[in-house]
């Protein structure tokens, strides 16, 4: 007989902290068991119990073309076949490298790292070593890994398990760590080294800049001479082309990049002007290595999806994306729920409340109304997969189309009649 999700849960939870290798999939925040995940194949996984979901988590936005896509697996298997990691240069890092710069207007040069959260540590470290200063201003709600000093009122799994800080994290890791409130431009000084953002907040939910925020902040850094860094392991060639600074029309001085740059294997990077990169070791002081950097076989998947993805197909996911927040707020409407639906670009938000969130105490209040829990389980048990945490957002795929769009706006009227009747 197949393992079911409750038993390998059981097993997890002897073997792994909490049954789970990141801690929001634990579903603490909505109850419940999780579903482990035996395949998936475009806008679609399913369980070890057989069942079939519509998936907008798309491991986290990092599936922009859905699960399993021919080219990007075919990739890959070339690649492994070359051999999986050589500890040496390989032709692949180049071209994805080129590849991104030519994304990307005013991103010069690019360090390939293997995760989000080396990219961020890395960028801000680099902003420290150029400026030879120490302060590091981050924004409440945002999230740039777990990094010691950038976990300071952190989105994402931090806000959903409900944590200020992190144990294990010494005050004089955070003691240079500034947190302000998203869209709100702070005032800064001669001590800061850098100001880093993720221009669309998508780890307290999915809240957009309000005009004028990312305009104001680029100003003031080069006003004082702080390194401007744009997050963008979320929105970076997920929302645009070139990503978020191209969207918006605001560039910063480094970013960091992942999720879809490794089309789905353990990949990201980190980037800017070529001044500020050129103070990387080995041709400057600023120490960053990795065994794995830049790994032939994340090489391959990332320049498979990136070759996948023009403009059209922003267009396409923007027009999904679109479709779905307007029909999904109409149904809520309907319901007589109070909910809004973001949307910037390919991405939705849910958030409950008679007025959209613009920082993370919005996103703390929606949150607190305990109404995500109930919509996420009636939305799995109707066969939609969305994120087991209040703070994060929808991923629509290429592969999503009408036939998955109608089937989530009928599940969701029905799971908001019952969420609005019955409460949380």
């Amino acid at each position: 007989m197949a393992e079911t999700n409750q038993a390998l849960f059981e097993r997890a939870l002897r073997v792994i902290p909490g049954g789970v290798n990141s801690p929001v999939r634990a579903f603490r925040a909505v109850g419940g068991t999780p579903y482990f995940v035996a395949v998936g194949h475009g806008a679609y996984v399913w369980d070890v119990e057989g069942r079939r979901y519509i998936d907008y988590v798309q491991s986290y936005g990092a599936s922009i073309l859905g699960h399993a896509h021919d080219k990007v697996t075919e990739a890959v298997r070339r690649a492994v076949a070359e051999g999986t990691s050589f500890g040496a240069p390989t032709e692949r890092e180049v071209l994805l490298a080129e590849e991104i710069c030519s994304r990307v207007p005013g991103c010069e040069q690019v360090r390939l790292v293997s995760s989000g959260t080396e990219a961020a540590m890395a960028a801000v470290r680099l902003a420290r070593g150029a400026t030879g200063r120490d302060r590091v201003v981050v924004f409440a709600g945002g999230y740039h890994g777990h990094a010691d000093a950038l976990l300071a009122a952190s989105g994402s799994g931090m806000a959903t398990l409900g944590l200020p800080a992190s144990a294990g994290v010494p005050l004089d890791a955070v003691s240079h760590t500034l947190v302000v409130p998203y869209n709100h431009c702070p005032q800064l000084d001669e001590r800061v080294a850098c100001v880093i953002v993720e221009p669309v907040a998508a780890n307290m939910g999915l809240v957009a800049p309000q005009p004028g925020f990312l305009e104001a902040l680029r100003e003031e850094c080069t006003r004082c001479g702080a390194v401007l860094i744009f997050d963008e392991v979320v929105t970076g060639f997920r929302v645009a082309r070139g990503g978020a600074s191209t969207l918006l029309g605001v560039r910063p001085d480094l970013w960091c990049f992942g999720k879809v740059v490794g089309g789905g294997l353990p990949l990201a990077a980190f980037g800017g002007r070529r001044e500020i990169m050129e103070q990387l070791a080995p041709e400057g002081p600023v120490y960053q290595a990795g065994t794995l950097s830049g790994n032939p076989v994340a090489t391959a998947a990332g320049l498979a999806v990136l070759s996948l993805l023009d403009d059209d197909s922003y267009r396409q996911l923007s027009a999904f994306a679109r479709q779905l927040g307007s029909a999904l707020a109409q149904a809520a409407h309907e319901a007589g729920l109070e909910v809004q639906v973001p949307v910037v670009g390919p991405l939705l938000g849910v958030s409950f409340g008679p007025e959209p969130v613009h920082d993370y105490a919005g996103a703390q209040a929606s949150a607190a109304t305990g109404l995500y829990a109930p919509l996420m389980r009636g939305l799995l048990r109707e066969g939609v997969a969305i994120a087991p945490g209040p703070y994060e957002v929808m991923f629509p795929s290429l592969a999503h189309g009408q036939a998955e769009l109608d089937q989530t706006v009928e599940a969701f009227r029905a799971v908001a009649r019952a969420v609005a009747a019955e409460g949380p």
